[in-house]
């Protein structure tokens, strides 16, 4: 803890130095605190990447933050040691980064975006504040995870988390695992574990063959996709491990670590059926149920937001150019629903290029000319996405695995029954649901539990997810340390009042 009046540091940024107006100068010689930025630009997976270097490339001075310590997102995530390999397209994707004016700043938590545009961040080496006129936000999405009676149990992972332990680890999860949910993050996880010479004990699909099936005429258009889900199918057979379509889990159990998982088949609607319940020994569950647009920093900035079906969320409104309702704030990638990496990456383009434009870098001939092929690239990769996001839509009996006594916040401890009892008593919407039962109020602000609180007070009342309304978004938007919000404040800063005599 700082004693009171004294001024820190500045933030430790590799290769900078302190300036005297408490700002730090990177290793390019270029500020980094301070509005030294014409774009800003929030994420460094192959949306926000692709917009970096498509806006640094037409001459703007460039800023790309991302919590990450090396760029490429969840996709291209980089190997966190030696020895890993990546994938290629990701590598690559860093190599350009190295070698562009793109000033990038890893390891960097956004806890706060002001208008106009300020935005504050957490560092290894303390809080910095970034500031441009333009800001592109590709936040990418969270993983929607369904919890069920034991999904705190020790040695439950998300899909998601799964990834990263065998992308950026070489490890997984020790013992039998069992890989569910849907999308095809399950084959993938299910397919890594596989050739990592992980045992799996089982795979279960919400959706059924047909359902994928009716995607195969989107999927021959990107060959490379469908020969990639044909590989991860054929390496889980060959391992003969057991693929279970229409099941999910129903419960888990076990003590200090995961012991046996209870599957159950569903209905057409993801419903758990009575009947068909069989029981896997299993040491760990990896699952996920989908994913989710990560909206919040948009949102707190005022952008319109629209229902969108295939997550089963809110997600904003863009126009043909990337542009959102916010003068100066450009969004890319599945922050704006869901539609893969490709059309991602043809997005963050798109976006770069307009904040590009609307800076005066280039005149209107010139943005449109270039516009009118990356508008035709975003939308033929994200007819292969979309076909893909509608298989693992949410349904309506998704939360029929959620029993009453299910914690479905976390951070507040609060289960489904309290939930319900807050609807009863006449919680109509998110916010009044906070206020009643204080889910979404603790260190994740809903990211993880808010789409699932939402659906099941939506049930209750009987409406559409999109009538209970959005959680309130306020700073700061991630955990950060109380000094780090204090600054340098010292007692000397308090005002004294005066006294007169009477």
């Amino acid at each position: 803890m700082r004693r009171p009046g004294r001024r820190t540091a500045a933030p430790d940024v590799p290769g900078g130095r302190a300036r005297r107006d408490g700002g730090v100068a990177d290793r390019r010689g270029g500020s980094v605190s301070g509005r030294d930025f014409d774009l800003l630009v929030v994420g460094a997976g192959p949306a926000g990447a692709a917009a970096a270097l498509e806006a640094a490339g037409r001459g703007l001075k460039v800023g790309l933050v991302d919590e990450n310590a090396a760029a490429g997102g969840q996709v291209h995530r980089a190997p966190a040691h030696p020895g890993l390999n990546g994938t290629a397209e990701g590598a690559a994707l860093r190599a350009r980064l190295a070698a562009s004016a793109v000033v990038h700043l890893p390891g960097r938590s956004v806890w706060h975006v002001a208008p106009g545009f300020s935005v504050s961040c957490l560092s290894p080496g303390g809080s910095e504040r970034l500031s441009a006129p333009r800001l592109v936000l590709a936040t990418g999405t969270v993983e929607r995870i369904v919890p069920v009676p034991g999904a705190a149990t020790p040695g439950v992972i998300g899909l998601a988390a799964a990834t990263i332990l065998l992308k950026a680890h070489g490890t997984h999860p020790a013992g039998p695992t069992v890989v569910a949910g849907v999308g095809p993050l399950v084959y993938a996880v299910a397919a890594g574990l596989v050739g990592a010479g992980a045992a799996v004990a089982a795979v279960a699909d919400l959706a059924a063959p047909g359902d994928w099936l009716r995607r195969l005429p989107a999927l021959a258009t990107r060959p490379a996709l469908l020969r990639q889900g044909v590989g991860w199918m054929a390496r889980i057979r060959a391992a003969r491990v057991p693929i279970l379509f229409r099941h999910t889990i129903v419960s888990i159990t076990g003590e200090d670590r995961v012991a046996a998982v209870r599957l159950a088949p569903v209905d057409a609607g993801w419903r758990p059926r009575p009947d068909g319940h069989r029981t896997v020994t299993a040491s760990a569950v990896a699952m996920g149920h989908g994913l989710i647009p990560a909206t919040d920093i948009a949102a707190a900035l005022g952008a319109a937001l629209r229902d969108d079906a295939d997550s089963g969320s809110r997600v904003p409104v863009t126009d043909a150019v990337q542009r959102s309702s916010v003068e100066g704030l450009y969004l890319a990638g599945d922050g704006t629903g869901l539609a893969g990496a490709e059309a991602a990456a043809q997005a963050g383009r798109l976006a770069g290029l307009t904040a590009a434009h609307d800076a005066g870098a280039l005149d209107d001939a010139t943005f449109h000319r270039a516009a009118r092929p990356l508008r035709r690239a975003r939308d033929r990769a994200a007819r292969v996405g979309r076909a893909v996001a509608a298989a693992m839509a949410p349904r309506p009996g998704l939360l029929g695995q959620v029993t009453g006594d299910t914690v479905v916040c976390r951070c507040e401890d609060v289960d489904r029954a309290a939930i319900e009892a807050a609807a009863a008593a006449g919680a109509r919407d998110v916010n009044q649901l906070k206020s009643a039962t204080r889910c979404g109020m603790g260190p994740c602000q809903g990211r993880l539990c808010g789409e699932v609180a939402a659906g099941i007070l939506a049930a209750c009342h009987g409406v559409d997810r999109g009538a209970v309304g959005r959680w309130t978004v306020r700073p700061p938007l991630r955990p950060v340390p109380m000094e780090t919000l204090l600054g340098d404040f010292g007692y000397a800063d308090i005002p004294k009042p005066t006294f007169e005599p009477r």
